[in-house]
């Protein structure tokens, strides 16, 4: 199944689950701003990060959005003003 390119953002209200949530981000996608993460994920991946930031979150206080932009080879380009940043690159990663 094809990977697809995430923008999450995410809006935490305790310090403590913001230093988890933001460790668990740091696995998976690349820092653009505090608290947004450009994440290329396949859907096991997509699962397994919403779940174990379910477990660290406060439903009733906390947030994450993910924007999906669609499957890496068609996503929508990233443009930047100002200082540029550095994007996942969307070629298969051998591990």
């Amino acid at each position: 199944m094809a990977r697809h390119r995430y923008v999450i953002a995410y809006d935490i209200a305790d310090p403590a689950r913001l230093r988890r949530v933001c460790t668990l981000m740091e696995d998976h996608g690349e820092r653009l701003q505090y608290s947004v993460f450009l994440c290329d994920l396949s859907p096991a991946e997509r699962a397994e990060l919403e779940s174990r930031a379910t477990d660290v979150i406060d439903l009733a206080h906390d947030s994450i959005i993910h924007i999906d932009l669609g499957p890496i080879p068609s996503a929508p380009p990233i443009h930047t003003l100002g200082k540029p940043r550095t994007l996942p690159n969307p070629r298969a990663k051998i591990v």
